[in-house]
């Protein structure tokens, strides 16, 4: 079986429901891990990441949560299975980078994956949809207790789990939750919550992560400290700080619609995105992914009857670089990608009416 016959399908992708998923999209709790005795993937030479891989990839695979699960070297990947499995946040772009003695574990459902010889001997996470921390921070935990029965990891009293990248040190956890948050951004409101945010403590990423920008206003919100607190304390921080920006999100979303200039503009904004989208003939990832942004604001507030949010989330995934590339055999230029991604998105949205507001 390869990965793509293991994947789940977009559309059912994007039925998967969760606590206040209108707003998170996703809880994810990963954990940094590596083995006594073994040098780290960074330093260790070709042989050692080998063996390496053959005596974690087997543990993993007898998990009982791992049960039906796919296991490959990374190797055995091509460079657009990579780019999917980074689109579906499954594994690292520094992971899609590996090849030889690198390697990924990933259980039927897809909430719970293994990177092996990333950066750490063990990248694991819990990937939930909606607003899920605490259970997300339950499920690899379960897995990371059970793997440790099997596998010996470098341990300090002093400095807890041993790590390849300082930062990591501790617990090594990193806990996270992505946020849909147009609301915030045609509010104005976006960068004065970033900088709360920032001073708590916490980390504003964008749509992949560290270095990426907030593509269809798509953020992370996540811990940076991972030494000296407990997992259960850094998980409850990082859930009041969601909380709270969600109840911000929707007060913005409010604003919106409350007063005749604000609604204007959101209207605006919104029937410019639906136009585009149901009728451009070309058009770049970056652009859909913003304009689907706006497109999946008006779902949420009513202002397309008649269609759901999974149409928009399904788009979200399948009109990605990767996603789309995988629908045809030959292979694609980047203008090729522009035509047949707006071709995509006009015949899904070809019985999606525009949006029906009050002037």
């Amino acid at each position: 079986m390869n990965i793509h016959e293991f994947l789940t399908p977009p559309a059912e992708m994007a039925k998967r429901k969760g606590p206040h998923d209108r707003i998170v999209m996703s809880s994810r709790v990963r954990l940094a891990r590596n083995i006594v005795g073994v040098a780290f993937p960074g330093t260790a030479k070709k042989p050692e990441r080998v063996e390496a891989l053959n005596s974690i990839q087997p543990a993993i695979q007898h998990l009982s949560k791992m049960a039906d699960s796919f296991a490959a070297s990374m190797e055995e990947f091509t460079a657009l299975d990579k780019q999917i499995l980074v689109e579906r946040h499954l594994i690292s772009r520094e992971h899609a980078a590996r090849g030889a003695g690198s390697g990924l574990v990933l259980n039927h459902d897809e909430t719970l994956c293994v990177m092996i010889n990333e950066e750490d001997h063990l990248r694991m996470q819990s990937l939930l949809p909606g607003l899920q921390i605490r259970q997300a921070w339950e499920e690899i935990d379960a897995l990371d207790s059970e793997l440790e029965n099997q596998l010996e990891y470098a341990f300090s009293d002093e400095l807890g789990y041993l790590t390849a990248c300082p930062t990591n040190l501790g617990t090594g956890i990193r806990v996270s939750a992505m946020l849909h948050l147009p609301g915030l951004v045609l509010d104005e409101q976006i960068n004065p919550i970033i900088q709360s945010v920032n001073k708590l403590g916490l980390a504003v990423r964008g749509l992949y992560g560290e270095g990426t920008e907030a593509l269809g206003n798509v953020f992370q919100v996540s811990n940076q400290m991972t030494l000296g607190e407990a997992e259960t304390t850094i998980v409850e921080r990082l859930e009041k700080v969601v909380a709270q920006i969600i109840e911000h999100e929707e007060n913005a979303r409010a604003r919106l619609t409350e007063k005749r200039p604000k609604r204007k503009m959101l209207l605006n904004h919104i029937g410019r995105a639906y136009g585009i989208l149901a009728n451009a003939h070309s058009i770049s990832s970056k652009e859909t992914m913003n304009l689907l942004s706006l497109m999946r604001l008006g779902l949420d507030l009513g202002f397309f009857p008649g269609a759901g949010a999974p149409l928009v989330d399904e788009l979200f995934i399948v009109t990605q670089p990767g996603h789309l590339q995988k629908l045809h055999t030959e292979k694609l230029s980047t203008e090729e990608r522009d035509f047949l991604r707006a071709d995509m998105l006009r015949e899904q949205l070809r019985n999606v009416k525009r949006p029906v507001t009050e002037s």
